[in-house]
């Protein structure tokens, strides 16, 4: 339901982007409107001779200009815009048009199809009923601008009065004509836009969903290990009394590796179970970058000593943070991945860019294949060949998406792979109510750096 909640919320901030970028281009077409019927009015008025009542219709344009200085005002001051906000917009043009039609003959000038654009645009911009109230309106003027009008003063002109109509009738079918072109055609890029990032946002809930079920199958699956971990643990120290199997070097040996493997996966239950705020006693650890990052790197490679890690901390000046388990589990997913492939070298190094914690992991594998590596972080996109392969990354993905990070795969051209995260500090930092059980720093090990070790 939380999933849900979330993506409605992020198709309503989509529907009210849209609509900002909508009222955006009507402030836009109006500019080009001011434009078009300064230049009209001049070319009617000077060019073709007929005398139009230039100061009434200059204070109608600079109502416009008013109204787009307004609309402009309220587009940069970051308020909400709304259908009903956009449908008041569209009837100040309307309004507008009809001032202008009234002062230069009615429904007898040839601009009066400029209503056309009018219902055109609500009809692209708003749903069926508010485009048949545009309608009802629109006609309205025209039926009133043919009996209320102020009428026209011509001239007499040697020319053809059929043939001045029907110029000014080009210049109106030629200014709607490029009007819409223009508008329309950001109208449906800005429509494009929007449902590209729909499809985004619903592709993201999708992944959270997913994941909400995984959470919850791991969950269930640490309670039932849980028990025969416990058993493991007992037989083992069990055998390492046991005389005839304590004084077998190479048996010993077995069971001391054993007992690590043992921990570490009770560890891993541990972990899901805290995630899950299902364990007790259990309360938030501040530590530091510096410190839980070491901690984490030579944790894993306890686990994984067979592996050759080349570790580099070059983070700088330590900074507070809150100890937070997913980011452990993303660093050992990634860890994990780069060893099944390259066990013989694994680099990781740990650095700062800007307020963001980087972390790059490079192997000397075969890469990743073309068609992987377009789909990196969408679950079971993998050629392990393996039941659950491509989870881990999958799960790196979503975690970095969740902290306000980023994660990115690329192969090297002198081969090998390299993985980074870029998560932001501001996503770790200790709040004024976490508890101060354990000082930063606490639980580092301060073990040698695991990469200075002879191979």
């Amino acid at each position: 339901m939380a999933a849900a909640g979330a993506e409605v919320s992020s198709d309503s901030r989509v529907l009210v982007s849209s609509d900002r970028q909508n009222l955006l281009f009507l402030i836009q077409l109006r500019w080009l409107a001011v434009v078009g019927q300064v230049m009209t009015i001049l070319a009617v008025h000077f060019g073709f001779g007929i005398a139009l009542p230039l100061m009434p219709m200059a204070g109608v344009i600079l109502f416009i200009v008013a109204c787009n200085l307004a609309a402009l005002l309220r587009y940069r001051s970051q308020e909400v815009v709304t259908k009903p906000k956009l449908f008041v917009e569209l009837l100040l043009d309307v309004t507008a048009l009809t001032m202008l039609l009234y002062l230069s003959g009615g429904a007898t000038n040839p601009f009066v199809s400029l209503y056309l654009l009018q219902v055109i645009l609500g009809t692209i911009l708003f749903d069926v009923r508010w485009c048949w109230v545009l309608v009802l309106l629109t006609s309205g003027c025209y039926l009133v601008l043919t009996e209320l009008h102020r009428p026209l003063l011509l001239p007499e002109v040697q020319g053809d009065m059929i043939n001045l109509h029907q110029h000014g009738r080009f210049l109106s079918f030629l200014l709607i004509a490029v009007l819409l072109v223009v508008f329309i055609s950001r109208i449906n890029a800005n429509l494009r836009a929007r449902d590209a990032r729909l499809s985004k946002l619903h592709e993201q809930a999708i992944q959270e969903d997913h994941i909400i079920r995984m959470g919850l199958l791991a969950s269930g699956a640490a309670h039932e290990l849980g028990t025969p971990l416990a058993t493991l643990s007992v037989i083992l120290n069990d055998w390492q009394r046991m005389p005839q199997l304590g004084n077998d070097d190479l048996l010993a040996e077995e069971i001391d590796e054993m007992q690590a493997q043992v921990a570490r996966c009770k560890a891993i239950v541990s972990g899901i179970l805290l995630s899950a705020g299902e364990a007790r006693g259990e309360g938030t650890v501040r530590s530091s970058v510096n410190a839980f990052l070491d901690n984490v790197v030579v944790e894993w490679h306890a686990g994984r000593s067979q592996v050759y890690l080349d570790y580099a901390n070059l983070f700088g000046d330590d900074v507070p943070i809150v100890a937070d388990t997913a980011l452990k589990q993303v660093v050992f997913n990634i860890l994990d991945n780069a060893a099944d492939v390259s066990p013989q070298w694994v680099g990781v190094v740990i650095s700062r860019r800007g307020n963001q914690l980087v972390i790059s992991v490079r192997d000397r594998g075969p890469g990743f294949a073309e068609d992987i590596l377009d789909d990196v972080g969408k679950p079971y996109r993998s050629t392990k060949g393996r039941p659950g392969g491509g989870l881990g990354l999958f799960l790196v993905t979503n975690v970095a998406r969740k902290l306000g990070g980023s994660f990115t795969a690329r192969n090297l051209p002198e081969g090998g792979a390299l993985v980074e995260i870029a998560l932001p500090l501001a996503a770790f930092a200790p709040g004024d109510g976490d508890p101060d059980d354990a000082e930063p720093g606490d639980g580092n090990p301060q073990a040698q750096d695991p990469g200075d070790r002879d191979d």
